[in-house]
C-alpha cells in the first residue's frame, strides 16, 4: 500500500473526529480564560488610591510605612513599588534595577498560559480546514462510488466538511479576542507599575541629592572653619614675633 491509498484511507475516517478536537480545544481555551479572568480580578487594586497612598508616604519620610502599604495591596503594580522600596537603602540604581527585575516576574505571572490561547487562535483555522479537505475527499469517494450521481451520502459528505471550517472559526474567532484583550490589560498593568516605580525612584533620587548637598555644605564649612582658626594661628605667631623683636 502506498502512501496516496494509506492517506486516502485515513481521510476515509471522516472529519467529525477534528471537530471533536476542535470542541475539545475550545473548551481547555475557555478554561483558561475563567482562570486569567479570576486572577487578573484577584490582583487588582484601586490605582489612584494606591499611588497617592504612596506618595504620600514617601514623601513623609514614612519608607516602613510605604512597604506596609504596598505589602496589603495584592496587585502587581505594589509589588514593583515595594521591590524598589525594600532596596532604598542601596540607593536609586539598586532599587530600579529590583523594579525591573520584579515587572519581568509579574509579566511571566499575568501571562501564564496564554500562549496556548494565542496558539488555538491562531490554528483553528486551520485544523478546521483540515477537516475541510477530509470532508471534500469524502464527498470525492462518496461521487465515484455513486456513479457521479449526487446522493443522500455525497451531500453529507460535504456539509460534514463545511462545518468543520465553521467550527473551526467558532474556536479561533473567540480564543484571538481574549488573547488580545489579555495582553492589553497586562499591559496596562505594567504601565502602572512603572509608574509607580518611577515614583519611588523620584524619591530616592530626591532624598540623595539632599544628602549629598548637606554633605557638601558640611565639608565647606568645615574647611571654612579651618582656614578661618589657621588665619588666626598665622595672625597670633606673627605678632609674638613682632613682641620679640
Amino acid at each position: 500500500m502506498d502512501i496516496q491509498e494509506r492517506l486516502t484511507a485515513f481521510a476515509m475516517l471522516g472529519a467529525e473526529w477534528v471537530m471533536w478536537l476542535l470542541v475539545l480545544l475550545s473548551i481547555v481555551v475557555l478554561a483558561i480564560v475563567f482562570e486569567r479572568a479570576y486572577y487578573m480580578f484577584a490582583t487588582r487594586d484601586d490605582f489612584a488610591t494606591l499611588q497617592a497612598q504612596l506618595l504620600k508616604l514617601l514623601g513623609a519620610g514614612d519608607i516602613e510605612g510605604a512597604k506596609k502599604r504596598m505589602r496589603a495591596s495584592k496587585s502587581f503594580e505594589a509589588r514593583i513599588a515595594l521591590s524598589g522600596v525594600n532596596a532604598a537603602g542601596d540607593g536609586a540604581a539598586s532599587a530600579e534595577e529590583r523594579m525591573a527585575s520584579e515587572s519581568r516576574l509579574a509579566k511571566l505571572a499575568m501571562e501564564r498560559n496564554l500562549a496556548f490561547v494565542g496558539t488555538v487562535g491562531n490554528n483553528a483555522p486551520f485544523v478546521g480546514l483540515l477537516g475541510t479537505v477530509i470532508g471534500v475527499i469524502g464527498a470525492f469517494h462518496e461521487l465515484d462510488q455513486s456513479g457521479g450521481q449526487v446522493s443522500a451520502g455525497l451531500m453529507s459528505e460535504i456539509g460534514e466538511a463545511l462545518v468543520a471550517t465553521a467550527i473551526g472559526l467558532l474556536v479561533a474567532i473567540p480564543a484571538v479576542a481574549f488573547f488580545n484583550l489579555f495582553l492589553r490589560l497586562i499591559k496596562g498593568r505594567l504601565m502602572r507599575g512603572e509608574a509607580l516605580g518611577h515614583d519611588v525612584l523620584a524619591h530616592l533620587k530626591a532624598d540623595g541629592a539632599a544628602s549629598a548637598g548637606a554633605s557638601s555644605a558640611g565639608a565647606s564649612s568645615s574647611a571654612s572653619s579651618g582656614g578661618s582658626k589657621g588665619s588666626s594661628k598665622a595672625k597670633s605667631k606673627k605678632a609674638d614675633a613682632e613682641d620679640e623683636g
